[in-house]
């Protein structure tokens, strides 16, 4: 048979986006093994029969146990809170599932690296969802690197800024409480993942990490709003990344440059279907950035469209990544990012901390 049973921890933003990935994968990349919606889990029996209703999933609990123990249960999406992604993906895992859990792996470097120990244990198929990277063309950015026509690499810039929580008379909410939904638990290791995946390991950071706005309605805000953060990357290769809740008017600044001896490119997720290239080459006087609309020529483009600059949007990158979870699951092969990936963002997050902390470079590989 090539049915696999899915089953999603969670309703709400995320839960619903990996609903309806799973529900239409197949037809869009004609995948080897077709997800059936099996059972979702939400924190209410109320709320996760109206979860089932809306998604189209066979059946609801509001235990997530019961779902690990189900037979007809193949794999397991945690779309659930980050405190709770441990026990969840070590249950699963023991009992045989397959499991893609949402960022960041855990709610602690300690969490991580638990999680990362009962995946290898498992044997099973386990990734973390990265779903900025898988932009066809940030594929296409990492080919380029990866092909030698930038050159030798020289810098990385990279930003993930949003404005949610730019107005100061904005109200406390859970975003508001404990590190783990801060900044840096939030919105950077989307970013350091994305310097990873483009620029290999980083070896050391200098950080400064910062809480603006100490209240919010007569509450104490117990985490952070914004982060800087200088890196060494294994390769020799500097740079920074820039991470905020309050970067007025910005929506999705996840965005990067490269700069290499031969070129370099820029790409912003607020225009996620283009990427901008410079090549050193030819006159002088012609030589500058070019917009290269994504199309069916880049990665993980042509399931979409068969038009080029129609674009894709982000449930197509959620989408994406379902394919590319399915893929590993048929083939029996992992596919980046695995839970290993996100153990090592997670250390670059806390050697971050620390740093800021302590007012110094620390290497992460001490973490």
């Amino acid at each position: 048979m090539n049915d696999l049973g899915i089953g999603i921890i969670g309703g709400g933003y995320m839960g619903k986006a990996h609903a309806v990935a799973f529900s239409c994968v197949s037809a869009l990349f004609d995948t080897a093994l077709k997800p059936r919606l099996e059972m979702v889990c939400a924190s209410s029996a109320t709320s996760a029969e109206r979860y089932r209703v809306a998604y189209g999933f066979a059946r609801a609990t509001s235990d997530w146990r019961v779902m690990v123990d189900d037979p007809k249960i193949d794999a397991i999406i945690i779309a659930s809170p980050q405190e709770t992604h441990r026990e969840i993906a070590v249950a699963a895992l023991a009992a045989g599932k397959h499991v893609m859990c949402e960022k960041p792996l855990g709610g602690s470097l300690d969490d991580s690296r638990a999680m990362l120990a009962a995946a290898e244990a498992s044997g099973g198929i386990h990734m973390v969802g990265f779903n900025y990277i898988r932009t066809p063309a940030s594929q296409y950015a990492y080919a380029l690197i990866q092909s030698g026509r930038l050159g030798d690499i020289t810098y990385f810039r990279g930003e993930h800024t949003e404005d949610f929580y730019a107005d100061p008379d904005a109200p406390a909410t859970w975003r508001t409480t404990g590190m783990a939904n801060g900044t840096m638990g939030d919105l950077a290791p989307h970013m350091i993942n994305g310097a990873r995946r483009l620029m290999g390991p980083i070896k050391a950071v200098n950080a400064v990490v910062e809480t603006v706005h100490h209240q919010r309605g007569g509450v104490p805000v117990t985490n952070d709003d914004q982060a800087q953060i200088m890196v060494k990357f294994e390769s020799g290769v500097t740079g920074h990344i820039h991470v905020s809740r309050i970067a007025t008017g910005r929506k999705m600044g996840y965005a990067y440059e490269v700069h290499g001896t031969k070129g370099a490119i820029r790409f912003d997720g607020e225009d996620q279907n283009a990427l901008h290239l410079y090549l050193r080459e030819g006159p002088e006087a012609e030589q500058g950035f070019r917009k290269i609309l994504a199309g069916p020529a880049h990665p993980d483009y042509l399931p979409f469209c068969q038009g080029p600059g129609h674009g894709t949007g982000y449930q197509d990158q959620i989408t994406i990544e379902a394919a590319h979870f399915l893929a590993a699951i048929s083939e029996n092969t992992p596919q980046w990012p695995t839970f290993a990936e996100g153990m090592e963002v997670n250390r670059v997050v806390a050697a971050a901390l620390d740093s800021s902390a302590k007012g110094v470079w620390v290497d992460v590989a001490d973490y």
